[in-house]
């Protein structure tokens, strides 16, 4: 059995019609679809999602007579479904279901008979066609090519090599300052207090890792509720890594010096403003974080100063630290990818489960770099619309 994915393109009665498409999932096996629309037949939807259309009774074919029909998953095969619709009239197939869409399988030879165009859609996009486009529907059932180059994965490449690049040079011109201050007491003490880099040590790798992968598993069970500590935790720290980054910049530009007086200290106002955008950035973000229009333009910026900024902080002391960290996360990948597979009850990678977030949960883990796929096509739509990078194929690398 195969499935393949396809866009249902649905067009209201307005003037101008508004328009709006749908992902949807066919075997090929069975069907084949227009690669585009210009080849595309539309028919008017009628919407029977009140029945599930296992038996001839359920539906009058007046109902469904010339075309397409939207039932609702129940008991009975789809093959069943098919020809109870195919033989009232109707044109095309839809089928509603209420989780998450699967390969829709039955026996090829059963399926010789059957010439109407069958589908699974989502239900919850049947409800939105019609808040969205009205009562009366014309649709049309199309699946173009999958691109042969993802351009977004250009983006994704400039913006991770920048970041490495950056980070790599800011960590060297602090290593410089640094020794430069030793040759130096009387700027000795200064750059102590300065200093803030995290030394990694063997011990310091082994925990990290042991963390990574307890943190892991509690969001692969704990997910709807961890999932908002991650973003808090994100919120928190790229508006303190954005700081960071801009502060260096603005060091080191000869204007706007003024200070005030506050706690005992005297602070640059600049600084005072510096620390108040970063903040409404972060918060801007936390709250539009599923627009996803803009907001990941928003997230890729704090992703990358947060990137930026660790790999400025973390210091290896040697090359045995550094083995030791690439061998563990090495292990960590495979198992958590590969191997949890044959664990899992339901046959998924923990990493990707939780990469991607559990079906039925909108929110997803900020710790990616996201770029809108430039190409369309029916796997945009139905599975990534964005590229997506983890921060740590960044830092790591870093």
């Amino acid at each position: 059995v195969t499935a393949d994915e396809g866009i249902l393109h649905a067009s209201g009665r307005g003037v101008p019609p508004v328009t709006k498409d749908y992902c949807t999932i066919y075997n090929s096996n069975w069907i084949s679809l227009p690669k585009s629309l210009d080849n595309a037949t539309f028919m008017t939807l009628e919407n029977l999602t009140s029945t599930v259309l296992c038996s001839p009774t359920e539906a009058p074919s007046a109902l469904m007579k010339d075309k397409a029909v939207v039932v609702l998953r129940g008991n009975c095969t789809f093959l069943e479904k098919a020809r109870i619709a195919q033989n009232s009239g109707a044109k095309m197939l839809l089928i509603a279901s209420k989780t998450r869409l699967s390969p829709l399988s039955d026996n090829k030879t059963d399926f010789e008979n059957v010439t109407l165009p069958v589908a699974l859609i989502r239900y919850n996009d049947i409800v939105d066609m019609q808040l969205t486009l009205g009562n009366e529907v014309n649709v049309t059932l199309y699946s173009p090519p999958l691109p042969e180059f993802d351009c977004s994965m250009v983006v994704i490449f400039v913006i991770a090599v920048f970041t490495v690049a950056l980070g790599g040079y800011w960590s060297g011109v602090a290593e410089l300052e640094n020794l430069k201050a030793i040759a130096s007491p009387g700027q000795r003490e200064t750059r102590r207090k300065k200093e803030e880099n995290v030394t990694f040590t063997t011990v310091t790798v082994i925990l990290f890792v042991v963390i990574c992968c307890v943190m892991l598993v509690l969001l692969y069970f704990f997910y709807k509720w961890l999932v908002y500590v991650i973003i808090s935790v994100f919120c928190l720290a790229s508006a303190m890594s954005l700081y960071n980054c801009l502060a260096a910049l603005i060091g080191e530009i000869p204007f706007g010096q003024c200070r005030i007086a506050c706690c005992n200290k005297n602070i640059e106002v600049r600084l005072i403003f510096l620390a108040v955008f970063c903040i409404a950035a972060a918060v801007v973000w936390a709250v539009f974080r599923n627009e996803d229009r803009w907001a990941w333009i928003l997230q890729d910026i704090l992703g990358v100063a947060f990137c930026l900024n660790f790999i400025k902080t973390l210091k290896m002391p040697n090359f045995k630290s550094c083995v030791i960290l690439l061998g563990l996360l090495l292990l960590y990948d495979v198992f958590f990818v590969f191997i949890t597979p044959f664990i899992t009850k339901n046959g998924a990678s923990i990493m990707v489960e939780v990469a991607a977030g559990p079906f039925g949960n909108s929110e997803k883990l900020p710790v990616v770099i996201r770029v809108p796929r430039l190409e369309y096509s029916a796997s945009t739509l139905c599975d990534m619309p964005f590229s997506l990078l983890g921060f740590g194929d960044i830092i790591v690398p870093g």
